[in-house]
């Protein structure tokens, strides 16, 4: 593995902070896709789907790389919560989490470019909300953190105190499974 060079196929500050965690050296590439869900595709199928393509979108073959791209999404009830477009948006977005218990996906993918592997996972954990007040509501969103995130809102940051449980990984919430990720890297690069 030390000869590998390593690709983030994202510019999320939250998954460059979390793989630095991991201690791996990496480069970051950003991929440029369209992130438009087709018509009838479950979140699950969205987020893996957009893992893959920014994945290969950045991929140099035959380099000795490994990419890993990655993907989030809130799913209620089938529905998917990208990045709120306005206040307004996220608003409405975190009323419809208010109380009750919602989905988050990560589609990951990582491949070798050395080898051509490539295996795409999709990561989900559940994440429940307490009922918020409109003072609570007005606050958040007065913070600004909800800008750029799935859902509207960022569970390592001050939506932490929405979470009344967390079924799976936490990581996954905050953008990149840390655990399957280290599960894939060394089934592609050993």
């Amino acid at each position: 593995m030390a000869d590998t060079k390593f690709v983030l196929a994202s510019r999320s500050p939250r998954r460059v902070q979390l793989l630095t965690e991991l201690g791996i050296e990496f480069e970051v590439r950003p991929a440029d896709v369209d992130e438009t869900p087709q018509l009838g595709e479950e979140p699950t199928e969205y987020v893996g789907r957009l893992a893959h393509d920014k994945s290969f979108a950045v991929v140099s073959p035959g380099a000795n790389e490994v990419v890993i791209g990655a993907d989030t999404t809130v799913d209620v009830d089938g529905v998917i919560f990208g990045q709120p477009v306005d206040e307004n948006d996220a608003r409405a977005m975190l009323m419809k989490l208010s109380g009750r218990s919602h989905l988050v996906h990560t589609g990951l993918c990582v491949i070798a470019s050395a080898s051509g592997i490539a295996i795409t996972e999709v990561v989900t954990s559940q994440v429940t909300f307490a009922v918020l007040s409109q003072a609570d509501l007005d606050q958040y969103l007065a913070s600004g953190e909800w800008s750029g995130k799935a859902g509207g809102y960022a569970i390592q940051g001050l939506a932490g105190t929405f979470v009344t449980a967390l079924e799976g990984s936490w990581s996954n919430v905050v953008g990149l499974p840390t655990e399957a990720l280290t599960a894939l890297l060394s089934t592609v690069n050993p």
